[in-house]
């Protein structure tokens, strides 16, 4: 009976900062990294005095972290209870587990929730694991003298472990293990609320389509329980693309979980998951991938990470003191990814209109340094469609130089490192490689790791010239699949297909 569920990480490659913003648009791409959700009963059958029960047990094991919690559910409410006060708890996984069980209770008939009920009474242990993608592991690698490549994060085993420090004077246990800033929280929440609302039969996963209204469903209660652990609405980038897949996206209206922020407060969950479910959400996503014969990488440069929520609450603040120089600088970033979404979809149509020709000019591009690129191209003499192809990759680059400019603006501004001075030269350092069209810092910036988008077969040259800058190379790659329905536990054997994976068409 047990159902496994995964879902992707994420690189937003444009659109920081602006996309918190309607109608502001960020182009995010899925991952090859999932996050996988296992669930399957406590108990098979049901004891024969538990119908008069008002509470049911509920286990939830990071075998990663070395932990198990333990709850209480109340039939009644739906709410959670930590079993031991010792518990530290996963407030992403909890708000997933109540907003799962309430939203199958309200699509359910008087039949159907009996069976629910029935579910319910064999209790819940719940599973979640990572892949290795989402932390980094350069710190072990390093003390165990291995080169700084891709092939030592291979040898790692599967889902490996992640120790925790000591408590520090603060009292707050950090993982020893930095993450690389691909929204595992996000990942996490989308593959157990997509496992649960499958496990209790309130969605199919089987046979997804884009269009497919139970991972609308799969959607909205994994949005809802994300902000709602996170203790505020952001832009919901990170949780669409882990649900949907790669896609340009635009946030949806934060008023449609006015009622979840109010559910904090003492509002009923059944009414709060009703008001969810016909709220009005009117966020856009539409089909994005990279241009065929290009390649997403991420480099760990070493530096550490950086906080997120206070950058974003640094250029807020700068927004409220500076609103005209603000709003020039939004308007300029925001044209500037407009171009650069322009010139990938360009690139995509060209493709697909005359293949060989784009494929030539692919090959002639990637082993050229693209600075130098059309002037040798001009050189070279070619026919106006293979031009038509270089003009674009060009028109990409130039618009990716302005968004660096312009964050780098903003930041300063802001007096937020979006992109410090380390990762603007060891941006131009990529740039100006052979094979490499772009290169930024996904997200709202920092020190994170950085991306870079390849032409051709010239990955291994980017991975071999980061390793000599003491950057290492991920594994991570894109993927345009969202919420996939898995055929059984990754762990335990080697998942060679999909039952069902979706992508927007």
């Amino acid at each position: 009976m047990a159902v496994v569920a995964s879902a992707p990480g994420k690189v937003l490659m444009t659109g920081g900062y602006l996309v918190l913003e309607r109608p502001n648009a960020g182009i995010v791409l899925s991952t090859n990294a999932r996050f996988y959700a296992i669930v399957k009963p406590l108990c098979e059958e049901i004891k024969p005095d538990s119908w008069a029960w008002v509470w049911t047990d509920v286990k939830l094991t990071s075998p990663q972290l070395s932990r198990q919690s333990n709850y209480k559910l109340s039939l009644k409410n739906l709410t959670l209870q930590t079993v031991s006060s010792s518990d530290s708890g996963n407030p992403f996984v909890e708000h997933a587990v109540q907003y799962a069980v309430a939203a199958a209770h309200a699509k359910f008939d008087k039949n159907k929730k009996d069976e629910l009920h029935k579910l319910l009474l064999q209790g819940l242990d719940i599973t979640i694991i990572g892949c290795n993608d989402f932390y980094s592991y350069r710190n072990q690698i390093e003390a165990r003298g291995l080169p700084l490549a891709p092939e030592s994060l291979a040898a790692l085993p599967p889902f490996a472990s992640i120790t925790f420090n000591a408590e520090n004077s603060s009292g707050e246990c950090k993982p020893e293990v930095a993450k690389t800033g691909l929204g595992s929280s996000a990942a996490m929440t989308s593959a157990v609320v997509a496992a649960l609302l499958h496990y209790f039969g309130a969605v199919n996963l089987s046979h997804l389509s884009t269009d497919s209204s139970d991972l609308d469903v799969v959607h909205m209660i994994a949005q809802s329980a994300h902000c709602i652990a996170q203790g505020k609405v952001g832009s919901g980038f990170d949780v669409s693309s882990a649900v949907y897949g790669s896609q340009r996206y635009v946030r949806f209206s934060p008023d449609v979980l006015s009622s979840a922020q109010v559910a904090v407060k003492g509002m009923p969950l059944d009414d709060v998951i009703v008001d969810i479910l016909n709220g009005k959400w009117d966020h856009e996503r539409t089909k994005f991938s990279l241009p065929p014969l290009m390649s997403l990488l991420l480099g760990e440069p070493g530096t550490g990470g950086s906080s997120t929520p206070s950058m974003v609450g640094a250029v807020k603040k700068w927004q409220k003191s500076d609103p005209q120089n603000a709003r020039e600088t939004w308007t300029k970033l925001s044209e500037s990814n407009s171009t650069l979404e322009r010139q990938f979809n360009l690139l995509s149509k060209l493709a697909e209109e005359n293949w060989d020709v784009y494929k030539h000019a692919i090959d002639r591009c990637s082993p050229l340094k693209a600075d130098k690129l059309y002037k040798q191209w001009i050189e070279l003499g070619t026919e106006p469609r293979e031009e038509a192809v270089v003009k674009a990759l060009l028109g990409a680059r130039d618009a990716m130089l302005g968004i660096r400019n312009l964050m780098r603006l903003m930041g300063q501004a802001a007096g937020v490192p979006i992109e410090p001075e380390s990762q603007t030269q060891l941006l131009d350092a990529t740039m100006a490689m052979e094979g490499v069209l772009l290169a930024g810092v996904p997200g709202a910036g920092g020190f994170d790791a950085i991306f870079a988008i390849t032409l051709g077969d010239s990955n291994q040259n980017l991975v071999n010239a980061w390793s000599s800058h003491n950057v290492l190379a991920l594994l991570v790659r894109e993927d345009p699949r969202g919420v996939s329905l898995e055929a059984g536990d990754p762990r335990t054997a080697e998942i060679t297909s999909n039952v069902s994976s979706v992508r927007i068409e």
